[in-house]
């Protein structure tokens, strides 16, 4: 606790098949989390899913991004390897943030259920609502009790593990903000790591995917983006409080 953040070394696990994309995903938590570019380390395990121990072991914070075209609800290469070393990291007691897959992830692996339900999909920026927990939790101080985030997924925790603490919901989707406990482990479906310009991005990137190959659909998204500065806050605010 109270590591400068010039000294703070993050492991971030992405899960990403294209370069584009992954290099997209490591400038968003490098701008997110306030970090220079040496205390980033990153190992891609959709091309490299040996991910041991070892590897992460001297890093001080522990992360795991999107996916874009994985899903949770699957088996991969890389799922018992990453399964063993977050659980581990966890049962250490060290910090863990997981943003979209890694948040949906999270909820797996401590035994909740991710289901895929596109009639409930959300794609943009959208409003949530702190929980009676979610007003009472550090990282979410002084925050208002509604603020915009940025989303972009097909599955969600559902029914959550009884050691998730639920903070924030969405109409749509009652997980998009848990905790473990009292521990400093938490798991956001929407992407703390993107505000608006990078969402803007994100979208052109997987346009195919999530909108549709018509630049009329790409320019409607694009006006239903709003700013979201309370999100765009919490991963520097978690590695604060937490690191």
């Amino acid at each position: 606790m109270g590591k400068p953040r010039s000294e703070l070394r993050v492991f971030l696990v992405q899960i990403r098949d294209l370069p584009v994309v992954a290099e997209q995903e490591r400038q968003c938590f490098l701008r997110h989390c306030h970090l220079e570019p040496q205390q980033l380390r990153i190992q891609n395990v959709a091309d490299h899913p040996e991910l041991c121990w070892a590897t992460v072991e001297d890093a001080d914070v522990l992360m795991i991004g999107g996916a874009g075209v994985h899903s949770v609800t699957v088996d991969y290469p890389f799922t018992e390897a990453l399964t063993e070393v977050v659980l581990r990291w966890i049962d250490d007691g060290r910090p863990f943030f997981g943003s979209c897959w890694g948040h949906q992830f999270l909820g797996k692996i401590l035994g909740g259920a991710v289901i895929t339900d596109k009639e409930r999909a959300e794609v943009g920026t959208f409003d949530l609502e702190l929980t009676p927990a979610g007003k009472a939790d550090p990282l979410l101080d002084g925050l208002p009790e509604q603020f915009a985030v940025q989303l972009g997924h097909n599955d969600q925790i559902e029914p959550a593990p009884a050691e998730l603490v639920v903070l924030a919901s969405t109409p749509s989707c009652l997980c998009q903000l848990v905790r473990l406990a009292d521990r400093p482990v938490y798991g956001s479906q929407f992407h703390s790591e993107m505000g608006e310009p990078e969402m803007r991005q994100r979208a052109r990137l997987y346009q195919d995917r999530y909108l549709g190959a018509d630049e009329d659909a790409y320019q409607r998204f694009l006006g239903r983006l709003r700013p979201s500065p309370q999100a765009d806050g919490l991963l520097d605010r978690f590695l604060r409080l937490y690191s």
